[in-house]
Parts: C-alpha cells; structure tokens; sequence
C-alpha cells in the first residue's frame, strides 16, 4: 500500500515459500518476503523498512506525518505475537482463545484511539495505519462471526473503510507465482523503478 501511495513504480514477483527462488536468496539471505531490492541494489527486507523507503523518496498525501512508532511497535511485538498463535494454533502448539484474549487488549486501544479521529493519527489515514490495519484485518478473519460480535465499532468502521478503499482494491490483486524467465509483471508506472519480490 504504500508503494502505491507513494507512486513507485516497481516489478512484482510473487514467490511460493515453499519453493523459493534462487532469485529472492540471493537478494536476501534471510529469505523472508517481502523483500525489497532497489535499482541501485540496496536490499531492504522489512515491511516496514520498505514502507517508509518508498514515502521517504515520495510522499504525496504525507503519510510520514500521520505515524506512530510505538503504537507500531506494539503491533508488531505483542499484538502479532498473539495474533500468530491465535491464527496458527497448530505451528505454535498454543491455546487460540487464550491468545485472542490477550489480543483484545491491544484492540481496545485502538478502538479508544479511532474514536478519536476515525484514523489512528487523525482523520486522514497515514502510516500508522497501513502498518496495523493488514494485521487486524488478519484477526478479524481468523473468526469473522465472533468478530463482528465485539464492540469495536470505532474499530470495525475503520476497518472496513480501509478494506474497501480504492487503494487496497489497487494492491490486492493474485498474479502468478513468478518463475525465472516470466515476463514481469509492472506495478504503478513513475519514473522510479526499484524490484520487489513478495509472497
């Protein structure tokens, strides 16, 4: 998302995981996606390293302005660690509804947040946002039914707003596992042409 709030023009590779690429382990030893390697060869191997690359070189409706780094911090330390046990039960031999529950807490606050301004840096959406909003929205589908019956209502709006944005219906879209040889598929045509590979 913000790749594309921010106009970069980048060359899509989808990866499978489970076979990955010699493409995606020589631009990352790491093997993670998605990885991010620019025109001038720096590799950046972090979602949200990427994310702000991409604004810091373009920023059009001022995202930066609009973050919070340690509200991001919970989301990706505490919160995803919950959210990954609660999602994943079986890989991580974990009590789901135990760590639902330990979630909650962190969607109390946001939902107290959102209240405030309807995004979470104000009224306009921003970074924070799109860094927090995909890991929501992956809670949310573990059990939509029970979901929708909490009473988050701050919360759930902001979350449907974002998932029927123009901008997410632009991002999420399924290509084809990229092979060695496939033409590329080109993303958001501007004058910067950085590569990225992403499962």
């Amino acid at each position: 998302m913000a790749l594309a709030a921010s106009g970069t023009r980048y060359e899509l590779r989808e990866v499978r995981l489970a076979d990955k690429p010699a493409a995606l382990l020589s631009a990352s030893p790491k093997a993670t996606v998605p990885v991010l390697q620019t025109a001038g060869g720096t590799v950046i191997d972090e979602s949200l390293a990427i994310m702000r690359w991409a604004l810091g070189t373009r920023d059009p409706e001022g995202w930066l302005t609009r973050d919070d780094p340690a509200l991001i911090a919970v989301n990706d330390g505490m919160f995803k660690h919950h959210l990954d046990r609660y999602k994943y039960p079986d890989r991580h031999v974990s009590e789901p509804e135990v760590h639902r529950e330990h979630a909650l807490g962190f969607l109390r606050d946001l939902d107290a947040w959102l209240a405030v301004g309807g995004q979470l840096c104000g009224s306009v959406p921003g970074l924070a946002d799109a860094a927090i909003m995909p890991f929501v929205r992956q809670f949310a589908a573990v059990d939509r039914d029970w979901f929708d019956g909490q009473p988050f209502s701050f919360l759930k709006t902001w979350l449907a707003g974002h998932l029927a944005s123009d901008l997410f219906d632009r991002v999420m879209h399924r290509v084809a596992p990229w092979m060695p040889g496939d033409p590329p598929t080109i993303v958001d045509a501007t004058e910067l042409a950085p590569v990225i590979l992403e499962g």
